[in-house]
């Protein structure tokens, strides 16, 4: 009967419309209710999914994200990466792939990679024919990119329920990051192959290239040093967050100057409000959870589950299918609080590796990003390039299948996402 309460409530919220958090908060308060426990459990059970030390590192990040937007730091990278590679065909399509995997390393998110790059990198795919709607669709898939390189905002919570090392899985996601960007450079350029409207610019020269270099390097050096100090030792992924915060201030105050102090209010308003909206998800949804397990309905869907197929390879296939389906619908923090308790026993059972599930499971929702009814990236590149999300949805399709084609190899082949960690001697399950 408290499966019943639970899940039919969470659905039927859905249904009417009511936002995804609120609706697991609703569910939640309302499987509580039914199995006799105080009001005053709800908020209890809210702050503690919230209280850990680890999630400090999404607010600093959020910040350091918008800073470095503020700071100019994608228009620099756009002109590196357009001066070395823009004169060739498709150039400016492999640009904003590579413009959004630095871009990734920066912010942690993939709207707001989408957003960084997209007000720079769209009217000048346009300007050079690419058709509009192409260049929109290809800004939002790239954007889903920024899930995955770290540091990623869905890898630490991904961490902290599953009770992993956030280094560790910083490392593990950046080949599959950077895989993911291979697979949707090779899909635009095999769309691009035979448009004629597309205009190459000329190749630059390397004194060109030198400077854009030069302009770009203080904006390339801040993946290096929070990463390289997260892999070397000298900090930890939560006070990375705080030195990438300083770093982008002293960036974009004293050296680009762009950033104005009467600005900061507003950088930190900004920031504010998108962790306020992501803690308060997680809230919901940890109170969701909490009730899940509690009340055995979890284990009773994991058996449901396991009883469906002997085979690994089916169960991970099955595994994919639902992470896809969630993907279109929720977004990575209440579909991980809605979803491991129930599949991560699974994959536990599986022997399969914690570390790979969970960066698979985030290139799962890095591609719902961009797969309707929901896909926020597409909501925010719609809006930015002022089209319709009709005329968006009829060009995501390669990238999807890229990304679909580049997700099967990961959940097949583990051994890419684990490598890196290997190779370094991490400790991973």
């Amino acid at each position: 009967m408290i499966g019943f309460v639970l899940i039919g409530t969470f659905f039927a919220l859905l249904l009417l419309k009511v936002p995804v958090a609120a609706s697991m908060g609703l569910a939640a308060f309302a499987g509580m209710s039914h199995m006799g426990y105080k009001i005053s459990v709800f908020p209890t059970v809210f702050y503690a999914a919230i209280a850990k030390y680890t999630l400090l590192a999404i607010p600093f990040f959020i910040i350091a994200g918008v800073i470095m937007d503020y700071a100019g730091i994608s228009s620099r990278l756009i002109n590196f990466a357009n001066a070395c590679v823009g004169h060739r065909k498709g150039g400016l399509a492999v640009v904003t792939v590579v413009v959004a995997c630095f871009f990734a390393a920066i912010s942690g998110s993939g709207p707001a990679t989408v957003a960084a790059i997209g007000g720079v990198l769209i009217p000048a795919m346009v300007r050079q024919g690419y058709d509009k709607d192409f260049s929109t669709a290809l800004v939002a898939s790239a954007g889903g990119i920024g899930m995955i390189i770290p540091p990623s905002i869905p890898f630490i919570i991904f961490a902290m329920l599953a009770e992993v090392s956030v280094g560790t899985m910083f490392v593990a996601g950046i080949l599959p990051g950077i895989l993911l960007g291979v697979f949707f450079s090779v899909a635009a350029l095999l769309y691009l192959r035979n448009d004629k409207n597309v205009v190459m610019q000329e190749k630059q020269p390397s004194s060109v290239r030198w400077k854009a270099f030069r302009e770009a390097l203080w904006a390339i050096m801040m993946p290096v040093i929070i990463l390289g100090g997260i892999y070397g030792g000298v900090f930890t992924p939560t006070e990375a967050a705080g030195v990438a915060v300083v770093y982008g201030l002293f960036v974009g105050i004293f050296v680009y100057r762009e950033i104005k102090f009467k600005q900061l209010w507003r950088i930190f308003v900004n920031a504010s409000v998108s962790s306020a909206i992501i803690m308060y998800i997680m809230g919901a949804a940890g109170a969701f959870t909490w009730i899940l397990t509690t009340s055995g309905v979890a284990s009773l869907l994991t058996d449901a589950l396991l009883s469906l197929t002997n085979s690994d390879a089916t169960m991970l296939l099955i595994i994919t299918l639902i992470f896809l389906i969630a993907g279109c619908f929720v977004d990575s923090a209440s579909g991980f609080y809605l979803l491991l308790p129930i599949l991560l026993p699974i994959i536990r059972e599986m022997k399969y590796s914690i570390v790979a599930f969970g960066v698979i499971a985030t290139t799962n929702f890095a591609i719902g990003q961009v797969t309707p009814p929901v896909g926020s990236n597409l909501f925010v590149a719609c809006n930015i390039a002022g089209i319709s999300m009709k005329a968006i949805v009829l060009k995501v399709w390669p990238f999807i299948i890229a990304g679909v084609l580049c997700l099967l190899l990961l959940t097949f082949v583990p051994q890419i996402v684990t490598i890196l960690p290997a190779i370094m001697g991490m400790k991973f399950q």
